[in-house]
């Protein structure tokens, strides 16, 4: 990826870099991978007969079991656990909604092969929205940590995976950078 770069002005603003093949695939991948694992979050949310009647969709009123999905979801308030489940059941699906959203923009501007993005200002925040919750999963699942050094010996089996992550924050933080560049 050779970084993400302003074009035009006012309006016709656009974020533009070219990715390359392999980049979008792995791209490609991970979003979906987190779009997966949203849906199953939703498959596995039993069935509310009052938001069948009322056409309020509820969630789970539980923190996933999953570590990388709670990450993805985390508690709605620590304080109170019946508070937490309360706000939980209502907010989730909105939540997983808005995540899916920005994960479906990428796969919406990220050609197959790699080549030109071309993005407006809502789809760079979608785009931001949807890199971070890529990073949030990788980084859980490597177990990622501030202590955690930048390379790792080859025979780690993270080793590769982290510098995916690595080169996911590179992506982000280049997209912000540009991104704070147009009002």
């Amino acid at each position: 990826m050779n970084g993400w770069k302003r074009s035009g002005r006012g309006a016709k603003a656009r974020l533009v870099a070219t990715m390359e093949p392999q980049e979008a695939v792995v791209l490609r991948g991970l979003v979906g991978e987190v779009r997966d694992m949203l849906a199953a979050r939703i498959a596995e949310t039993p069935t509310d007969e009052l938001a069948e009647l009322t056409g309020i969709r509820t969630g789970a009123a539980t923190v996933p079991d999953d570590k990388v999905l709670a990450r993805l979801l985390p508690e709605f308030s620590r304080e109170d656990p019946a508070l937490a489940g309360a706000l939980r059941s209502l907010h989730e699906p909105a939540l997983i909604d808005a995540k899916d959203g920005a994960a479906v923009a990428v796969l919406d501007t990220l050609p197959e092969t790699g080549g030109r993005i071309e993005l407006t200002v809502e789809q760079a925040d979608a785009w931001l929205a949807a890199l971070n919750d890529v990073r949030l999963a990788l980084g859980t699942a490597l177990d990622i940590s501030e202590e955690m050094p930048d390379d790792l010996p080859d025979d780690d089996p993270r080793s590769a995976h982290l510098g995916v992550y690595h080169w996911l924050t590179f992506v982000q933080d280049a997209l912000v950078q540009s991104r704070m560049q147009v009002r």
